[in-house]
């Protein structure tokens, strides 16, 4: 009996398989998404980011009825008089704080005078309540319009008219030249005089 042989027909079927399956295995292959990296980048450091200068500290001196007269302290800007007293160590028992005005807002450079209540049997007739912020010393060489315009009997005109002399001018070599600015007599000059100076 004759062996029977392979049908051509079945070769050519299993090799069409064979390609079949190879042809969608690249499919699948091709299809496959490819791993991607993700880089993260901060974000630059903005103007908003930048450190902001801090203020320079208001140095205040405080005299009068306080624990530590004549103290030269250095506070926060936004400090108030109140605050000043308390890092003078605090008022004195016969501190007259009516005569202060304890939230008024400190400068630069400000004195704080404490006074002191009448002893029993004294008037406060004669006694000195100056302001608490008394009027500093000015330099008319360099001041600005609202600086010279704490100095008194001069408002925001004459101290204009200060401001328009020295551009003209050239700095002022003494305290008397102010007399040649408009606005300026003897009086005012004499009212002003301690609280001025013509450093260049």
């Amino acid at each position: 009996m004759e062996k029977s042989q392979r049908s051509p027909y079945g070769l050519i079927i299993a090799a069409i398989f064979a390609a079949a399956l190879f042809v969608a295995g690249g499919i699948y292959l091709l299809r496959e998404p490819k791993h991607t990296t993700v880089e993260i980048i901060p974000p630059q450091p903005t103007a908003t980011d930048l450190p902001t200068a801090t203020p320079a500290p208001l140095e205040i001196y405080v005299t009068g009825a306080v624990q530590n007269p004549q103290s030269r302290l250095s506070l926060p800007v936004g400090s108030r008089v109140e605050d000043a007293i308390t890092a003078a160590g605090g008022a004195l028992e016969n501190a007259d704080l009516d005569a202060v005005n304890l939230a008024q807002r400190l400068q630069d450079g400000d004195q704080i005078f404490v006074p002191a209540l009448p002893a029993e049997g004294e008037t406060s007739e004669g006694n000195s309540l100056p302001t608490p912020n008394a009027p500093r010393i000015v330099n008319i060489n360099e001041a600005t319009l609202e600086e010279l315009d704490t100095l008194p009997g001069i408002g925001p005109t004459t101290a204009q008219a200060i401001i328009d002399y020295r551009a003209a001018n050239g700095p002022f070599e003494s305290i008397d030249e102010l007399l040649d600015v408009q606005g300026i007599g003897e009086g005012t000059l004499d009212d002003i005089r301690a609280y001025v100076t013509v450093e260049p």
